[in-house]
């Protein structure tokens, strides 16, 4: 990832958090086709080589967009203590190339108190895609803080996983 893109992030995230807001907003651009982009969510086979933030390895991911079905993914660290984190929910809504709504909660022995609901965005320019991000509601200001920086990780590690393919399929624009 270039100094620019990573600013870029930066900004993103000074943009998309607002002090007393317990939503959390990531919006990412990728240099790939949407059909590609989308393709990460929809391939577990893809997503899990991108799920978890870039210290961590998603070792195990029960994914299928199918609404009402659960989901769950298990991703280990040996950076962070040889810290296992598992997580799960339930896919709730699919519109293909437009938005997926999952729900999301860390399993209980985490720590963590909140079950959220995400929505991914996906709009296409030029061949571009631009995916938004959307996280509520936290318990807290802090609790939505304290996700920031994994959620930008795993999109840092998705957006890279899906340029690269682009530019191995070649449909890279």
């Amino acid at each position: 990832m270039t100094a620019e893109t990573e600013a870029s992030n930066r900004e993103a995230e000074r943009r998309n958090l607002a002090p007393g807001d317990k939503e959390l907003r990531l919006d990412r651009t990728f240099h790939a086709p949407l059909a590609l982009v989308w393709r990460m969510w929809e391939s577990r086979d893809h997503m899990i080589r991108w799920w978890g933030p870039e210290s961590f390895t998603c070792v195990e991911l029960d994914w299928e967009l199918t609404p009402g079905r659960p989901w769950r993914a298990m991703m280990a660290s040996r950076q962070f203590n040889r810290k296992i984190s598992r997580m799960g929910g339930v896919i709730q809504e699919v519109e293909t190339h437009k938005r997926i709504v999952f729900s999301f909660a860390w399993d209980k022995d985490t720590g963590f108190d909140m079950d959220t609901i995400i929505t991914v965005g996906f709009a296409e320019k030029n061949g571009v895609t631009v995916q938004s991000f959307h996280q509520t509601p936290f318990s807290s200001v802090a609790a939505r803080d304290s996700h920031v920086g994994g959620w930008n990780s795993l999109i840092n590690k998705q957006q890279l996983y899906a340029e690269n393919l682009a530019i191995a399929e070649g449909i890279a624009p």
